[in-house]
């Protein structure tokens, strides 16, 4: 989830129960978590796409690790995001590269609706989704060595500082994408909240097994393959900077 998606709050209990409410296990509830779910209403519309849809191109945790030729019928490279809010700019990519498979991470429904709406729209067939809590599905749906690339743009920043302790960005979530990651495969983060970038940036220059692929240190030109969403479009013209991060792995 986006931090466009998110909002604070003050205690870690957050969500002690999955979709189904049923009680989540304990491990998982007491671990402290990057996002928060919120309540969200989706038009008639857009629960008759998710029903249809997430049929056809919804993966659930109970698959375990994925055989990417089964889910997608081919060998393409996988690509993964975690947190693609409404989808617009995961379905662009989708669009410009044929040639690569797409998974996307979310737990806001109405973003999973939209995402599954919209690559309906415009045909994309190399896509699928999860939604839930992207920690599990790094640890029991992907093969370690795996994924071309990693893309995590714009998660919520957790401003205030005794909330930090939330960000997704921490050392052992960096070894965790590492894992999954094919040598000299990418990890490309964007954020528009210079403090987090500052964090991003320390976390992973410090990582085992990444380079920085522009040096240390140094922060990514924003690149053309990463769309322009309605959301960092209107950031810009308030002023607000943001941040690329691309990391390889060589190790």
């Amino acid at each position: 989830m986006t931090d466009k998606d998110t909002q604070p709050i003050e205690t870690p209990s957050e969500i002690e129960k999955d979709h189904s409410g049923a009680p989540k296990d304990v491990a998982f509830a007491k671990r402290i978590k990057s996002f928060v779910v919120r309540a969200g209403r989706m038009t008639e519309l857009q629960r008759e796409t998710y029903t249809r849809h997430m049929s056809e191109k919804g993966l659930t945790l109970d698959m375990g690790m994925l055989d990417y030729a089964s889910v997608f019928g081919n060998d393409n490279p996988v690509v993964l995001e975690i947190g693609f809010g409404m989808g617009k700019s995961l379905v662009e990519m989708c669009q410009a590269n044929p040639e690569l498979n797409y998974i996307g991470i979310e737990v806001h429904t109405p973003g999973v609706a939209k995402l599954l709406r919209d690559a309906e729209d415009f045909g994309v067939e190399n896509l699928r989704v999860f939604e839930c809590d992207a920690i599990e599905v790094l640890e029991q749906c992907i093969p370690d060595g795996s994924l071309q690339t990693m893309q995590l743009y714009f998660p919520d920043p957790w401003h205030k500082k005794r909330h930090n302790k939330r960000r997704i960005v921490q050392a052992k979530f960096a070894q965790d994408i590492r894992k999954k990651l094919k040598m000299g495969g990418t990890f490309h983060m964007a954020t528009d909240w210079e403090p987090y970038a500052e964090h991003m940036l320390e976390v992973m220059d410090a990582a085992e097994g990444y380079e920085n692929i522009t040096g240390k240190g140094k922060y990514h030109p924003r690149p053309d393959f990463r769309p322009l969403t309605k959301f960092e479009n209107r950031g810009e013209k308030l002023g607000h900077g943001v941040w690329d991060l691309i990391y390889t792995r060589i190790a």
